[in-house]
């Protein structure tokens, strides 16, 4: 890509036709593409950028890299599976990341952390619970704040 902020005819064709293939599938690779979108400010980069955001989310790229830092206690499907189901709802705005929000962490840990194949089949104690929801809170949090690091402001509709 060539250097500061302007972007030949070919280098934008070309990233466009990189989030259309999906051969982008990192949160890290979609900032920068969207940050280089954001700069030249020309609704054709929409569509493409939106489809590969959302092709990232359905298609488990974003489980996966959360569960690549989740090693301990894999971050939790459901958990996620709400979250997008806030987002087509309408209870969370596209531009927020739900995840993070409405104690969604906290309450899939704690249904996690109840169910008895986490304790080889035994009925888990109170305290055992609570202490498999904190290990699950902690680990999770922390996958999900390493993530969005890659904001350097919160995300919004128009990446900009």
């Amino acid at each position: 890509m060539s250097s500061g902020k302007k972007l030949s005819q070919a280098e934008k064709a070309s990233l466009i036709q990189s989030l259309r293939t999906h051969r982008v599938n990192t949160l890290i690779e979609l900032r920068r593409i969207e940050k280089v979108f954001a700069n030249l400010n020309t609704p054709d980069v929409t569509e493409p950028m939106t489809s590969a955001w959302a092709h990232y989310v359905n298609s488990n790229n974003l489980l996966s890299e959360l569960r690549g830092l989740t090693k301990n206690y894999p971050f939790s499907s459901e958990c996620l599976d709400e979250a997008k189901w806030m987002v087509i709802e309408g209870e969370e705005p596209v531009s927020r990341i739900p995840i993070g929000n409405a104690n969604l962490i906290p309450k899939h840990a704690r249904q996690l952390a109840v169910k008895p194949q986490m304790w080889g089949g035994r009925t888990p104690t109170a305290a055992g619970v609570e202490q498999l929801a904190a290990a699950c809170i902690a680990e999770w949090t922390r996958a999900l704040t390493q993530l969005l690091r890659h904001w350097d402001s919160p995300p919004t509709t128009t990446g900009r």
